[in-house]
This record gives C-alpha cells, structure tokens and sequence, in this order.
C-alpha cells in the first residue's frame, strides 16, 4: 500500500487520524451523518441494488445503505485505511449483504461490482490525483449508474472549522516543524463547483448536480468539548500537530482565543453547535 500515488495520506488516516476519529467517534458520526442522511434519502433504493460506499470509514453508512438494499441487495465498503475496515466489518458482523475491502480507490480495482450506486460520505476529497479516483469509479458502475457525494462546501462557509484554523495559523508558525504525514489535498479540494464539475466530466460522468445543504453541527458536549475536537480534527488540529513542541508549548494561548470564539455557539442543554455547509454531488455514468 504504501507504494501507492495516495501513500501519505493512507498512513495518515491510518495511525493518527484513526486514533482522533476514534476518540470523538460519537461526535464525528452524529455531525457527518447530519449531510450524509439527506443525501442517502435522495437516492433511490429497490431491493437486489448493489452500491459501493467509497471511504466508508466506522461502516456507519455502509449499514445504512445495506438496510436500504435489503437482504437481495449487496453494499461494498471501501478505505484505503486498514484499522477503519476493521472496525467496520467487526461492527457489522452478521449483516450477510455488506463486504468491507481495504483498497485505494485512485489505483485498486473495486470487486464485487458491476454497482448501480457509488455513495461517497467525505470520501473522496483526499485522492492525490482526483480524476484518477474518479475515473475508476466510473468504469466501476453499470451503464447510467450515479455516484453520489458529499464534499464541504468552501472553508468560509463551514465555521465549524474555519473559526479554530483562523485562530491556530494566526499564532503558529506558518510551515510545519515536524515531518510527519498529512492527510492529503484536504477536506476542502472539491469546494468549487466548476473545478468539480471539470473533474467528473473528465472522469466518464455527465448530467452533474450540486445541491447546497447547511447544518448546524455539535462539535461539542461541551465549551471544553469543542475545544478539544477543533485542536485535534479538521484543518486545526491538523496544522497543530505539524507544529509540533511548538505548537503544544502554545497550546494554552490556542484555548483561550478558541474559548472566546466558541463561546457563542453554546447552546442550553445540545453542547456547541456551529454552522457548516456541503455540496450533495450527483452525477451519472456516460454513456460509453
């Protein structure tokens, strides 16, 4: 794997992201499910189908599509990162319809298909080369099958995020100090339409839909809460943990400023909730 276009990002994902996601699991998933539930009710369902769930993380959405499908339908989950898939196929033991598979989508081949649903949740923004990726889930679909994505919407949109990194890159060094891998282009490499738009036709799709969808996401139990996760996911934690001593030696300056940003996004008994946005990106495979 680790000779893969996509290598650093994978070994990203699949030590220290792993490990953050897996201690705010129960925030992650409530937040990212907040987009990704609409986006699964769009699509249309029929027993028999059979879908590919690309970057499936925890298998979260990947039961979700299996109980779409029904017992006649298959769904295949797909990371790049090992200990994800683990975690995944150990958590959806006994549902007969969904195989898990550790594959990087920009190079592995996606077995199991022909699929009539590709379904991406915050999959598909890390690929080193995106047409690439794109492409391949293109040639992995029947004639006019859809892949639908959900990517962020552009960073200033998304104050879930941009409040903690304006205020980290304000008082850390602007480039990292320690060597350590990151987790690829980022989160938000398919912000842009038009880009978007570009990648995909080039990619075998057509007849591309966006559809904006804005939630309020609890980053939060609490004030404290929502500190720690700003200064461990997201654009944030990701520049703090390339700064390294350095950027731990500041940390207590790094709460301070992110408790009076967050404070007034407390809400009376639902923790912190601040404002984000995503495009919900359909498309369809050309014909060939």
């Amino acid at each position: 794997m680790q000779t893969t276009p996509n290598a650093e990002a994978i070994a990203a994902w699949n030590t220290v992201l792993f490990e953050k996601f897996t201690r705010f699991r129960e925030v992650a998933s409530v937040a990212l499910g907040a987009h990704g539930d609409g986006a699964i009710d769009r699509l249309s369902f029929a027993p028999g189908l059979r879908v590919v769930d690309i970057g499936c993380g925890f298998g979260d959405t990947t039961r979700e599509l299996a109980r779409r499908v029904g017992s006649r339908g298959f769904v295949l989950g797909v990371d790049a990162a090992p200990r994800f898939i683990e975690v995944a196929a150990r958590e959806s033991a006994g549902i007969e319809q969904i195989r898990y598979r550790v594959a990087d989508v920009q190079s592995a081949s996606l077995e199991g298909g022909p699929f009539d649903i590709a379904f991406s949740r915050m999959g598909t923004m890390f690929f080193a080369h995106p047409v690439a990726a794109l492409r391949n889930i293109a040639q992995s679909l029947v004639p006019d099958g859809i892949l639908s994505m959900i990517v962020w919407r552009r960073r200033e949109a998304n104050a879930c995020f941009h409040i903690a990194e304006q205020i980290v890159r304000g008082i850390l060094p602007p480039e990292p100090t320690v060597d350590a891998p990151t987790c690829g282009p980022g989160p938000f490499s398919l912000a842009d339409p038009d880009l978007v738009s570009d990648l995909l036709t080039a990619a075998g799709f057509c007849d591309v839909t966006f559809r904006r969808h804005d939630a309020d996401l609890r980053i939060g139990l609490d004030l404290g809460h929502a500190i720690e996760f700003s200064l461990s996911l997201g654009p944030a934690g990701e520049v703090l943990r390339l700064a390294g001593p350095e950027g731990e030696a500041r940390r207590p300056e790094l709460v301070l400023a992110l408790t009076d940003a967050l404070a007034p996004y407390v809400t009376k008994g639902d923790g912190v909730r601040v404002p984000s946005s995503v495009w919900h990106i359909t498309a369809r495979r050309a014909p060939l």
